[in-house]
């Protein structure tokens, strides 16, 4: 099932900002003096608290500077993530496997986004948003290039499995013949050779006719046919070995292709081993891609919330002002009441310098009112499973 998230800042009008936000608690209940909007008291409405922590918000002119910076660094860490479920799809579809549940540090990726718990460990709160914003940046660059070089591997593996395969499988005229070709079937001696010649499905009856015929040293009635496909067939014929070049090129003039082929009982085990070896080979690394893919969507899912929050907090501050004051919330509005959700957003702020910059499909959308009311983070879909 798809969900739709927005995280809703919502301004809390007190002089002790960061206590309120600090009481963020379970039941979402709003601290005194900050009443919430009918929207985000109506019980249909499934919302969790976003707790943002209080970090450094530095000079305004920064603030406005990494306000910019954010809008590009956020396309390029939703588009990691959405590349890795990709490949994860990918994976388990060619496993035959069954599409499991993403998680986020072991729970969830929906219990994640709506308990999301600053990791100071990682991201020190008292560190310039700028580092905070850089070390997000670096880690997901590092997952992604990692990446390319893992797929890049599978896919190679994939390719030679692919070339191999449709030497099996396609038309008489270029795949392998080794394993439609039984030892009786070829005749080779010191005078005598036996070639395997391929015939349009609707020219059998003239290469009957006339194969005897293109060179004077054929053996007669030595012709048999070994296969059919749905556009030649294949069939054998024997003749002395001093005219095999002349014979080739007289078969050629009517129309008929000879393959060259040398029976090889090694050689056709030989390729038999080579195929088994790649089909074990794709399937260990198609295994292991899948494990690292699981690893770093749950790693980069939790940087892209981590750098969310980073985001709510700038412009938070950039729309409310210091010290923030602000209530960070997770909305997930049903599909049918979605369109109307919005239209409430928008009516708490009126008509006055609103503006509502869309960057795209599956990119970040700000939708702003000046004069105050909220701001709205909204993350476009990601699959939950």
């Amino acid at each position: 099932m798809t969900t739709r998230y927005w995280i809703v800042a919502l301004p809390v009008q007190s002089a002790d900002g960061a206590l309120h936000r600090r009481r963020q608690d379970r039941a979402l209940g709003p601290p005194p003096g900050l009443h919430l909007p009918p929207l985000l008291r109506h019980p249909a409405l499934p919302r969790k608290p976003f707790t943002v922590p209080d970090l450094r918000p530095g000079t305004l002119d920064s603030l406005l500077a990494l306000s910019d910076d954010l809008v590009k660094s956020n396309i390029f860490i939703e588009g990691v993530s959405h590349k890795i479920r990709r490949q994860i799809e990918d994976l388990e579809r060619a496993g035959g496997v069954e599409s499991g549940t993403l998680t986020v540090d072991g729970v969830p990726v929906d219990s994640y986004l709506t308990r999301f718990v600053w990791d100071e460990g990682k991201y020190p709160v008292n560190a310039p948003l700028k580092e905070t914003v850089a070390s997000i940046q670096s880690q997901v660059a590092k997952i992604e290039d990692d990446m390319k070089v893992r797929v890049a591997e599978y896919s190679n593996v994939k390719s030679q499995l692919g070339a191999i395969n449709r030497k099996q499988t396609g038309s008489l005229a270029v795949r392998d013949l080794s394993n439609l070709i039984k030892p009786e079937d070829m005749v080779t001696s010191e005078h005598l050779v036996t070639l395997l010649s391929i015939v349009p499905k609707y020219s059998q009856k003239d290469w009957l006719a006339s194969y005897e015929s293109l060179d004077t040293f054929v053996v007669p009635r030595s012709s048999k046919k070994l296969y059919e496909d749905n556009e030649y067939a294949l069939y054998t014929v024997t003749l002395f070995a001093k005219v095999v070049d002349n014979f080739k090129v007289h078969a050629r003039e009517k129309g008929f292709q000879i393959r060259d082929f040398e029976y090889s009982p090694e050689a056709q085990e030989s390729r038999k081993q080579e195929l088994e070896k790649l089909l074990q080979d794709q399937e260990l690394m198609r295994t292991s891609l899948l494990q690292w893919c699981y690893a770093s969507y749950s790693e980069v899912f939790s940087s892209w919330m981590h750098f969310s929050a980073v985001r709510v907090f700038v412009e938070s501050i950039l729309r409310y002002g210091l010290p923030a004051r602000f209530l960070s919330v997770v909305l997930a509005p049903s599909t049918k009441s979605e369109k109307k959700v919005r239209s409430i957003l928008e009516g708490l702020c009126g008509n006055a310098n609103r503006y509502i910059p869309c960057l795209g499909r599956g990119l970040l959308v700000l939708l702003v009112a000046a004069c105050s009311s909220f701001w709205l983070t909204e993350h476009l879909n990601y699959s939950s499973y």
